[in-house]
């Protein structure tokens, strides 16, 4: 008797979202970045406020968590409640801690992007991927393989090789002092992303309730919210409200551009921030670590093309390497999904009676 494989829709739904997850990630990994180095380059230099901008877009999330809920509501049993939110207090707590952490980690990297080339600053955020292994080996125990190890490797000397050689990308009459401090903030970036992903996925993991990827959109706008309300005091303090409307004006792309570059990067970043958590939840926080720098590599080349920032050899070798890293990720995961694979034949045969598979011979 032959026995027909059954539709692994569950596996293919899963498969799906990553994928659209990565796409949104993309357009944050590239796009996020480049706006923000725009904005620095052409008069903008309120830190906070761009701080801010990284998050403040978080409102359009809730565009497709009405979605979801008008989907269930069409589709739910008409005796099951059906809510708009669904985020109970323990994992609404975690939030509001994981909004801080971001908030700050913001602050951080937006300092170093106004000191900093996006090309340097990019290879330099790389290094995360190194904090993103060792706190997900701590805090999730992920398991690594020879592969695994390897790509983390590679990753990260990949970024050590630019920040060694990244002095002639020093902005003219940068005060070493200055230049220094961007470089510790874009670092301390860099161990604080490396940190927030693990800790997404221990939160996933230690959630008491079921973790659905409405879930995950309504822990994001609960992270943003926190993180905007974190910068809005630092505006506060800093008067940032005030000289807004002055920069804007004194902008040199113009003050309708000026515009169009603050709302502009304010979405992006959003993609930015759903996209790495939406992969934590398809796969782990070490592939989105991984994809976030590998997509920092076409940011590394779209801004050399674009703001005409040096390209040097230091730089061909860090990406060298780092296509190398991400390739070796990406075959020994290939490996040991074939590994790992079951014989569905042998497994359904073995789980028939006795009579079925002697017909079945």
């Amino acid at each position: 008797m032959e026995v027909k494989e059954p539709k692994h829709d569950g596996t293919t739904m899963r498969k799906a979202l990553l994928v659209i997850n990565c796409i949104i990630l993309s357009i944050g990994n590239y796009g996020g970045p480049l706006i923000m180095r725009l904005y620095f380059i052409h008069g903008g230099n309120r830190i906070w406020f761009s701080s801010w901008l990284e998050t403040s877009g978080c409102p359009i999330i809730l565009l497709p968590i009405a979605c979801a809920y008008m989907h269930r509501s069409r589709t739910a049993d008409p005796t099951s409640e059906n809510k708009l939110f669904y985020l109970e207090r323990p994992l609404f707590l975690a939030a509001i801690v994981l909004g801080i952490i971001t908030g700050l980690d913001n602050y951080f990297y937006c300092y170093g992007l106004s000191r900093f080339p996006v090309s340097t600053s990019s290879l330099i955020v790389a290094s995360q991927l190194a904090f993103t292994a060792g706190f997900a080996f701590l805090l999730v125990k992920q398991k690594f393989t020879a592969y695994s190890i390897n790509a983390v490797f590679l990753l990260t000397i990949g970024a050590g090789v630019l920040a060694l050689h990244s002095s002639s990308d020093r902005p003219a009459n940068e005060p070493n002092r200055e230049y220094i401090t961007g470089f510790v903030m874009i670092l301390a970036a860099s161990a604080l992303y490396g940190f927030i992903l693990p800790l997404v996925e221990l939160t996933y993991k230690k959630a008491k309730q079921e973790i659905s990827y409405s879930l995950v959109m309504e822990i994001q706008l609960v992270m943003c919210l926190v993180a905007t309300a974190f910068c809005t005091v630092g505006m506060l303090i800093n008067n940032d409200f005030k000289l807004v409307g002055r920069e804007a004006r004194e902008f040199e792309l113009g003050e309708t551009k000026y515009y169009l570059v603050v709302i502009s990067s304010a979405i992006i970043w959003q993609c930015f921030f759903l996209g790495g958590i939406g992969v934590v939840f398809c796969a782990s926080s070490l592939l989105s670590g991984i994809l976030v720098l590998f997509l920092l590599l076409v940011t590394e080349l779209v801004a050399v093309i674009f703001f005409n920032e040096t390209s040097q050899a230091e730089k061909g070798v860090s990406l060298a390497l780092s296509l190398w890293g991400f390739l070796s990720y990406f075959y020994g995961d290939i490996k040991q999904s074939k590994k790992k694979k079951p014989d569905l034949k042998i497994e359904i045969t073995s789980s028939l009676p006795p009579n079925t598979v002697e017909s079945s011979v």
